[in-house]
């Protein structure tokens, strides 16, 4: 592609991925964020919750100053504390709902543009009961955003039995839920990852189409998937191109293909589209984030225009 990728995107990073130590709201947070927003390479960022008052305020004013857009990933509310959103118990139901409540406020607070969260286990049994909590707490969630302002709500597609083991899950159960939400909210939408499809065995293509209509956010990142007994398996996003993985310049190629092609990537309304990208063991989190923005600017050379 010979246009700007800015044209296109706004190229964003998740901030708790990439400095992982941050991820359940504390740790060095202000000083890792200023580290991004002094990278014009990104005008995105996805952060999370942030106990300290102080340490949000002054995060804040980073991000204030910075020009760049920012997101909300409200996951580490849930994967760092175990609360499950489509919990058949309701007393669980109710404290994943307002965790993530308190985070849409936290998302306003911190001049967010949208919030993303996660479904959670599911038993094959209960699987339709976990899908109308699922449904019934995001109602809620949507409700409640649609009070304070314009924040948009996301879910993002995870994988349903190897990892995260989440409900949604595969695309035809993606999709029905989609089209659940949306005929009674207009401030929610999908989000898909790069990352997550070889976990869910789909292609880009096959994970894509049949929901491209409520796709509103979209990650980039790597998986490994082959064998249970290699180094990073599962949802542990490693660098592009680590050993034994699914996802590097041609698979990411094929995954920025896509979502041109359905209109998700254009010049009128650049969506954000976030590397999720974590360090694995000791590895140099600042040293991962170059890695992958060499990767996406192969990719991006490569992927082709649509012609008009």
């Amino acid at each position: 592609m010979n246009k700007s990728i800015y044209k296109y995107m706004k190229v964003g990073i998740i901030h708790f991925m990439a400095y992982p130590e941050t991820m359940k709201g504390e740790g060095k947070i202000g000083e890792t964020v200023r580290k991004i927003a002094l990278d014009d390479y990104f005008n995105a960022i996805e952060i999370s919750w942030i106990k300290d008052s102080a340490e949000r305020e002054k995060v804040k004013k980073i991000l204030d100053t910075s020009h760049m857009t920012v997101a909300y990933g409200a996951q580490p509310r849930l994967l760092t504390t175990g609360l499950n959103i489509n919990d058949i118990n309701e007393e669980g139901r109710r404290k994943a709902v307002e965790t993530l409540m308190e985070g849409i406020d936290e998302a306003y607070e911190m001049g967010a543009k949208g919030l993303a969260f996660l479904s959670g286990n599911y038993q094959e049994e209960t699987k339709e009961q976990s899908y109308q909590s699922l449904v019934k707490s995001t109602k809620e969630l949507c409700t409640y955003a649609k009070e304070k302002g314009d924040l948009t709500i996301a879910l993002e597609v995870f994988d349903y039995d190897i990892d995260k083991k989440s409900l949604i899950g595969p695309v035809d159960l993606a999709l029905r839920y989609a089209q659940d939400i949306v005929s009674e909210h207009d401030n929610f939408g999908l989000l898909v990852d790069l990352s997550h499809l070889p976990l869910l065995r789909e292609t880009a293509r096959e994970s894509i189409l049949p929901i491209k209509d409520y796709i509103i956010h979209a990650h980039m990142g790597n998986a490994v998937s082959a064998d249970p007994s290699l180094e990073a398996y599962g949802d542990a996003h490693p660098r592009f191109g680590f050993p034994n993985s699914e996802n590097d310049v041609d698979e990411l190629v094929e995954y920025l293909q896509v979502l041109l092609e359905i209109g998700f990537l254009n010049e009128k309304n650049p969506p954000i589209i976030s590397f999720e990208v974590k360090p694995w063991k000791d590895e140099d989190p600042d040293l991962v984030i170059a890695n992958a923005k060499r990767v996406l600017n192969e990719a991006w050379a490569r992927v082709q225009p649509i012609s008009e």
